[in-house]
């Protein structure tokens, strides 16, 4: 770790003269020395230049876990450009979305989603880059062989936006997180230190890159000098190959992959004597498949809590606090304590009062890792900093998730705003009900999220017919497949004469999950 890196393009660079020889990346294989990842990163710079990317635009990568996604990155922090990770298992339509939200210069795509292009409205003038072949259109190769390997050496401030990712929003629409070079190199050291990462560590990227747990999770790596070992997917038989091959130390999976993983078959052989540490995060854990991890792996288990607007954690669960079986077994079930400059409030969302110990309320969080905001969204911006900011731009972030603090320790409860969180994805009901809605055989709908032993919650959807039509669920499925990403789609759907609704016309979400959560002691899975 160099205390010289302060931004994005630093990483490559700096590391380039320390280390230029060392593996810095691996893809099946293929590999970069720090040398050759910085080159490359410097004529993905020149080459968005002579596209006409100025400071602080935005361009886009949407492709599977591909390894030109580092050097376009790093290229584009080269120029002070902002890098956009569009999430590859979205419909086109949302696609398009983000990119025309976003204003992308440059989209560099994969082939496999070539196909998507033809039915998007990309902005005008938007340049497109294949990696692979793609007809009519230039391939990566080419594009970055027609200007030399010279860093640009454009100026990046600490307030500058680096990286943008899209979340959902409540209101359908998503909205573009804006992280800075400050968000991220505020916290990386101190990060760096309680995931046991070094010059030495040889990381495993796993998670899709379009998640602050893929692409930041990578970030990581680098930073320290490290090597990375990149997956194009989430394969828990690859995965298991490849921690002894090449000696993995550290790893960040979710717990559905967790689960996954513990359920392939060869587990019980692999060998995981060089893992230091495994982060977890992202959804609730069951202590089950927490334990057996623990017992297969035989590392340190770290959790991980925080939202993509706090760039990744904001609390830890170390490994000295995991005690299956102890004296601290609860512990288990916290997702840990503040770290770095970290400070939280539990905050009655009514009346914004603070709980004291041991009383539920919304998650707040003051930190230099708070988003800069959302992207040309300044209402929401707002909302989400209801105190507002001092002129540091330090305020409290409502997290919208629910819970509790009992003796330091942070519990989640519940969530504020009904999101569903389906295989560590997030997933809001306004989503998929504006989807069911522009059906013509749906008169009302309302989405809940359902307990599920696989995804930890399942997407169900109750409706009402419209008058005189008989919609199968199987028909109302397959819809709203071609409108939205399938993970999102309902698992199943159920008729009800009609969808509960207060006097202000809010569907009563607690209602409808009521039956299907009775035995659980909390409203997440």
């Amino acid at each position: 770790m160099s205390e010289r890196i302060t931004t994005i393009g630093d990483i490559t660079r700096i590391h380039a003269e320390e280390r230029g020889d060392k593996t810095a990346l691996y893809y099946e294989d293929r590999s970069w020395t720090y040398r050759q990842l910085d080159d490359e990163a410097s004529r993905v710079a020149q080459a968005l230049l002579a596209a006409g990317v100025e400071s602080q635009d935005r361009v886009a990568f949407l492709d599977k876990n591909s390894p030109e996604y580092f050097p376009f990155l790093f290229g584009a922090g080269k120029v002070n450009a902002v890098t956009v990770a569009v999430n590859w298992r979205l419909a086109p339509p949302e696609m398009a979305y983000i990119l025309g939200n976003a204003e992308a210069k440059v989209l560099l795509v994969g082939e496999e989603f070539v196909g998507h292009l033809a039915k998007m409205d990309l902005p005008a003038g938007t340049t497109t880059v294949v990696i692979g072949s793609g007809g009519d259109l230039v391939d990566y190769e080419t594009w970055i062989g027609a200007g030399p390997a010279d860093d640009p050496l454009v100026p990046s401030a600490p307030d500058d936006t680096c990286y943008q990712l899209y979340t959902s929003g409540t209101t359908g629409l998503p909205k573009g997180v804006e992280l800075t070079n400050h968000n991220f190199f505020s916290m990386l050291p101190a990060a760096s230190q309680e995931w046991y990462f070094d010059e030495d560590s040889v990381n495993l990227v796993a998670m899709p890159l379009f998640h602050i747990a893929g692409s930041g999770w990578g970030v990581v790596g680098l930073y320290n000098g490290g090597s990375n070992v990149l997956l194009r997917d989430v394969d828990p038989a690859e995965i298991l190959r490849v921690i002894p091959e090449f000696g993995i130390t550290n790893g960040l999976l979710v717990p559905a992959v967790l689960q996954f993983l513990l359920a392939t078959p060869g587990i019980d052989a692999t060998d995981f004597s060089t893992l230091r540490a495994m982060v977890y995060g992202a959804s609730p854990i069951t202590e089950e498949v927490l334990v057996g991890s623990m017992k297969a792996m035989g590392c340190k288990f770290i959790q991980a809590y925080g939202l993509t607007e706090t760039t990744g954690g904001v609390t830890i669960l170390r490994a000295d606090d995991h005690d299956p079986g102890g004296p601290r077994a609860e512990l288990l079930r916290s997702a840990g304590r503040t770290w770095g400059d970290v400070e939280l409030r539990i905050v009655d969302p009514a009346t914004l009062e603070d709980r004291p110990d041991g009383e539920v309320g919304e998650i707040w969080c003051r930190t230099v890792q708070n988003m800069k905001g959302y992207w040309a969204d300044e209402e929401a911006t707002a909302q989400a900093f209801p105190e507002g900011r001092d002129e540091d731009g330090r305020g409290w972030f409502r997290t919208g998730d629910a819970g509790y603090l009992k003796d330091g320790f942070l519990f989640i409860h519940d969530r504020v705003k009904d999101m569903i969180v389906s295989g560590g994805e997030n997933i809001y009901p306004a989503e998929v009900e504006n989807v069911l809605m522009a059906h013509p055989e749906v008169a009302d709908v309302a989405v809940i999220g359902v307990p599920d032993e696989k995804w930890g919650e399942a997407v169900k959807a109750i409706i009402t017919p419209a008058p005189g039509t008989d919609p199968s669920p199987e028909d109302l499925i397959a819809y709203t497949r071609e409108n939205l990403a399938h993970y999102k789609c309902p698992k199943s759907i159920e008729r009800a004469d009609a969808i509960p609704r207060n006097p202000s016309g809010k569907i009563l979400k607690t209602e409808l999950r009521a039956p299907y959560w009775e035995g659980h002691d909390r409203q997440v899975n």
